[in-house]
């Protein structure tokens, strides 16, 4: 899901600031540019993090800044398929549950979330099962796994990610330690 990656960029240097180009500065002007952005191969940047090398300036022109080709180290967070994630509910909705997992949100749709019927209480901002009374609300932690994505480069809070939690070990994490605690009692009864 994270990753530290090398990564080539090219940046701007402004006018007032080419008496002093320094690895501070290219990383600054790296981070305006590049953090929170979606690139296809490498994920979500999250970070720039250490500039590494910083090339021979080039002059465009009608282009008043200098621009420069810098080697630097990034963090990115790129969701893999399959991948088990866990991640706290920020937002309960009749259909489902939206995970907060790094800088985007997965969707839990409610049939995803269990075999039981789920009711939607919008007062109390949950899903409720009336059959074990157990409930998934905003704050709660829960483990996942991604079933879909699809990624949108342009706006990545607008990127799609679907969850499931209906397979062994997925859930919400007071449910399965609820079930760790019956398989150990049933445990030491025999």
């Amino acid at each position: 899901m994270y990753k530290r990656v090398r990564l080539k960029d090219t940046v701007e240097v402004p006018p007032e600031h080419l008496a002093d180009v320094t690895p501070n500065l290219v990383k600054k002007l790296l981070q305006d540019k590049l953090e929170g952005r979606m690139d296809e191969d490498v994920g979500s940047v999250v970070s720039v993090v250490n500039v590494h090398d910083i090339g021979d300036g080039a002059v465009l022109p009608n282009r008043p800044g200098v621009y420069y080709e810098a080697e630097f180290d990034a963090v990115t967070f790129d969701p893999q398929m399959q991948e088990v994630v866990d991640g706290e509910i920020v937002e309960v909705v009749n259909f489902g549950a939206f995970v907060g997992i790094g800088p985007v949100d997965g969707l839990l749709h409610v049939s995803q979330i269990s075999d039981e019927y789920l009711a939607y209480d919008e007062e109390g901002q949950m899903l409720a099962s009336r059959e074990s009374n157990r409930t998934l609300g905003v704050g709660d932690s829960v483990r996942a796994r991604i079933v879909t994505k699809s990624i949108d480069e342009r706006n990545p809070r607008e990127s799609k990610i679907g969850l499931t939690a209906k397979q062994v070990g997925l859930g919400k994490h007071g449910w399965l330690k609820e079930e760790r605690e019956k398989r150990q009692a049933t445990t030491e009864s025999e």
